[in-house]
């Protein structure tokens, strides 16, 4: 039987040399210069252009970009396909193309003043083009906001610990932000402390859980309120879970429209020491596990290699669909939108890009290796997606960790706080980046329509309501699929977005890193939506009536229909995107000498 430290070294030797070899060669390849002024600096208003020191803006951003996805997909492919699949893709598609991705739309955002992808293509290829990215990539945000809530709320069901502790730690970053910037005391010795209270609270959880209406929790779990029937979504969810739903969307909302300094950077600096710890842990507990044998069970694979093309479910095609399923963790578009977005307008210095950037994404894909470990240990083989998938990562995780001596009964709630910290911090900077698409479509606000859409507290407001309906009218469940497709058809965007970029910046600058990646996402994406859109709503419910157990209701095939209209509307926003930027690189590598020799924006101006 196979061990599972067999895919952890896999895929930290790949990683290894990617990132010694390959950033190497791409960041000299986009000419990272410190002596450039970044947009940080250039802009600095104390509110959303602030520099940050690299640790704490690797922090933010590997907490921001590493949600609930990493975990759920690569549980979700093992069930399915079986692990080989989900480990390669990981494996070798994370440094090639997902790392890539990271790093070039951080890039291609400092030499555009910090501006998103969807400003950077537009300025290639015109006003259209921009409006059709950033539309797409607004869509995208609301359904990332919606399974990114869902899924805060089944954790915090499932493991109640979290919830306590994820209230204490919002708390401790507010007093670490206040420490840092306005009373600009010692950083070394504040990062030791709240540190230090970051894991008393963790601590704190365990012995004190949350819940917000009854269900089977641990003894001693504090319980708010009784009932809850009449909550939306409570008969699909459960009480509990449908309860926090609202509640993580406010503190989203909240938490998007206040400065950074006061919130996101100093929280996500503090949660990274939980994510490392959980990420970092985990992986040195399977070493330390197999070579020495201390875990509680032997760390074997205990799962299926290969489950045949067509998986367990004999209608999940492993093409194109193994390649949705397993979206953040190998490649993501979200990610583009948190490098381009908040990451570039905090970046000290343009060399701290390689290691946020392209040294980020692979953190991601470590931790989607874990996700794929926890699930081998623990052996499920039935069932998968969210429900499933997020409560057996602190189950299989708990398990790992006892190669330590930590029983599982802390182990499975540690994990589940690693969760949790991931998916809260990629939850509000999802809300905040939605802000900054608006605004980036609007302009300068022309009405009160346009007023109200860009204002920084009624704009988390637009974003939240569609996505809270989108969940409690039922359509959470095939939520997932959507959202996977969406954002790798905005990962190949993003990609198409830095290739105009460099066609435009030198003519002798090579387009095979990231026009390749591009290529290939954009037909598995389209491809996959169609899948989606044509043979699991349209023929299997419309045309062969196969509804499930809940049958043809109304708001069952409402759910059905936005999802083919949002399927085929993406997709053509997509394609009419890729012609119209390949289009403009023809035309420009046709007109020498007209290319921008600094890399910033067409009209030669950074």
């Amino acid at each position: 039987m196979v061990q599972v430290i067999w895919l952890v070294l896999a895929v930290l030797v790949l990683f290894t040399i990617g990132y010694l070899g390959y950033s190497k060669y791409l960041s000299q390849f986009v000419e990272l210069d410190d002596e450039r002024e970044t947009p940080a600096h250039k802009y600095e208003d104390g509110q959303e252009y602030v520099p940050a020191k690299k640790p704490v803006l690797l922090g933010h951003h590997y907490s921001s970009i590493a949600g609930g996805a990493p975990i759920v997909g690569p549980i979700t492919a093992g069930v399915v396909w079986g692990w080989v699949p989900a480990l390669l893709w990981i494996a070798i598609g994370n440094p090639l193309m997902g790392a890539v991705h990271d790093f070039v739309s951080l890039s291609a955002s400092l030499r555009h003043e910090g501006k998103s992808v969807g400003y950077i293509v537009g300025e290639y290829v015109g006003e259209r083009g921009k409006n059709m990215l950033l539309w797409f990539a607004f869509l995208t945000i609301i359904l990332v906001v919606a399974v990114f809530a869902l899924v805060v709320a089944i954790v915090f069901n499932a493991f109640p610990q979290a919830a306590t502790t994820s209230f204490l730690y919002i708390g401790l970053a507010f007093l670490f932000g206040i420490y840092l910037y306005q009373l600009n005391l010692p950083f070394g010795v504040g990062t030791v402390a709240f540190v230090a209270a970051v894991f008393v609270s963790v601590w704190i959880g365990i012995q004190y859980p949350l819940a917000l209406f009854p269900g089977d929790y641990p003894a001693g779990t504090l319980v708010l309120m009784s009932g809850g029937s009449w909550i939306p979504g409570a008969s699909a969810l459960g009480a509990n879970t449908a309860a926090w739903i609202p509640i993580i969307m406010v503190y989203a909302a909240a938490a998007s429209a206040l400065p950074v300094w006061m919130l996101l950077q100093p929280r996500d600096y503090l949660s990274s020491f939980l994510l490392y710890s959980g990420v970092g842990g985990a992986l040195v507990a399977i070493i330390v596990g197999t070579l020495l044998g201390t875990s509680a069970q032997p760390l074997v694979v205990n799962i299926g290699a290969f489950n045949g093309f067509w998986g367990t479910t004999g209608i999940s095609p492993l093409f194109p669909l193994l390649f949705i399923t397993i979206a953040c963790g190998t490649i993501s578009g979200f990610h583009s939108l948190v490098s381009s977005g908040t990451t570039s307008k905090q970046l000290n210095k343009e060399s701290d890009a390689r290691a946020i950037g392209y040294g980020g994404m692979l953190g991601e894909g470590l931790l989607a290796i874990v996700a794929l470990s926890t699930l081998a240990v623990a052996g499920v083989t039935a069932g998968g997606g969210i429900g499933r998938a997020l409560p057996n990562f602190a189950t299989g995780g708990g398990i790992i960790l006892t190669s330590f001596g930590i029983p599982t009964s802390f182990g499975g709630p540690f994990m589940a706080l690693v969760l949790v910290s991931f998916l809260l911090t990629s939850t509000d900077t999802a809300v905040r980046l939605g802000r900054y698409m608006m605004e980036e479509i609007v302009g300068v606000p022309e009405t009160s329509v346009q007023e109200t859409a860009t204002n920084r507290y009624w704009n988390p407001v637009i974003q939240a309501v569609p996505a809270y309906i989108l969940i409690t009218s039922g359509s959470w469940l095939t939520l997932w699929q959507l959202f996977g497709g969406a954002n790798q058809l905005l990962a190949a965007l993003a990609l198409l977005t830095a290739t105009v970029w460099l066609a435009n910046w030198d003519d002798s600058k090579q387009l095979i890193s990231t026009g390749l990646p591009m290529a290939i996402m954009t037909t598995i994406t389209v491809l996959g939506l169609f899948w989606l859109a044509l043979y699991q709503n349209l023929y299997t419910k419309f045309i062969q009536g196969q509804w499930g157990e809940g049958g043809a209701t109304i708001a069952a095939q409402m759910s059905a229909a936005v999802q083919i209209v949002l399927a085929l509307v993406l997709i053509g926003l997509a394609l009419s995107l890729v012609k119209m930027g390949i289009e403009n690189i023809r035309e420009v590598r046709d007109r020498k000498g007209a290319a921008v020799a600094d890399g910033g924006s067409v009209s030669g101006e950074e």
